[in-house]
């Protein structure tokens, strides 16, 4: 049998917890990952698993040999990686990360065509609304919502991040009437907990000026889905992306508020670390978020 392949059947045996789980990921049969990790033994000479009815667990030459086989297995990969690299076709990981209801509403409907486009390259998308470390979480590229610290990232402005302010009209019913973002504090604000829109709201008025009003949050949340949820049923008054709010504003379940008053736009970027080549399937992703979701195509 191939070493290598050996070498990354065992990998998978251990990551995965079982020979069941690895051939079910490998497309192979529990015999098959059996008789691989055999046969690297039997190569060996050594033992790498202890293996009964319920279990399985490492030996001490196991643990041992299974970093080393990490390592190979990585540098197994780069070298790969350089010779996609030298042909300029991207393929490889990609591992992506965006805030959620961006990566929900915004990204996920037109990430196949990505893919589609690009089949060779093996996207991961995780969502989060905390700020991830993309090198220490050995992310490729990330979407920032908001102002951009100076954290040594490389980064590319897209198109503004467009927001609303709405509620059901069965939450308006018999409440004060909203004139003005200061009636705000009359009324209940369904707060969002990852950023300031907590606590204090923004508004560029009819006349240019810019206000920024203190809101009373009683419920929060820190996913705009759950946000949603919570001001369609009449729970109090949101603002959230319009690509989140969309649907609900154009079948009549949501109100946009305040319509002389105008929400500020957040900025967007597309982030990845410095220092560092840029591989052909980084490349072709930010040349394809660039046209989705910059100035011209979002």
């Amino acid at each position: 049998m191939d070493r290598f392949t050996s070498m990354q059947v065992f990998v998978k045996a251990v990551d995965l917890g079982s020979f069941r789980a690895a051939a079910d990921a490998l497309g192979l049969s529990a015999q098959g990952v059996g008789k691989h990790v055999q046969a690297l033994e039997h190569h060996l000479g050594m033992p790498l698993l202890v293996r009964t009815t319920r279990r399985q667990s490492l030996t001490d030459f196991g643990h041992d040999y299974l970093e080393r086989a990490r390592l190979i297995l990585a540098e197994l990969a780069d070298a790969e990686q350089l010779a996609a690299q030298r042909r300029g076709v991207p393929s490889g990981r990609l591992r992506i990360n965006a805030p959620v209801s961006f990566g929900v509403h915004a990204l996920s409907p037109r990430l196949p065509e990505y893919m589609r486009t690009h089949p060779q390259v093996a996207v991961e998308l995780t969502l989060a609304n905390r700020t991830v470390d993309l090198v220490e979480e050995g992310l490729d590229v990330a979407f920032r919502v908001g102002v951009l610290l100076d954290s040594g990232l490389v980064a590319r402005a897209l198109a503004p991040y467009r927001l609303a302010v709405c509620a059901a009209p069965a939450y308006l019913a018999g409440r004060a009437p909203l004139h003005t973002p200061w009636d705000l504090a009359l009324h209940d604000c369904l707060g969002f907990a990852h950023s300031e829109l907590l606590t204090h709201w923004s508004f560029d008025g009819p006349d240019g000026a810019h206000v920024k009003v203190a809101v009373s949050s009683r419920h929060r949340f820190d996913q705009g889905e759950a946000l949603l949820h919570a001001a369609l049923a009449g729970l109090g008054i949101v603002l959230q992306p319009m690509e989140l709010l969309a649907p609900a504003l154009a079948e009549g379940r949501l109100v946009e508020l305040l319509q002389g008053w105008r929400v500020p736009t957040r900025p967007l970027h597309l982030v990845h670390a410095g220092g560092r080549h840029i591989t052909p399937a980084l490349r072709s992703f930010i040349d394809f978020a660039v046209k989705a979701f910059g100035h011209d195509g979002a």
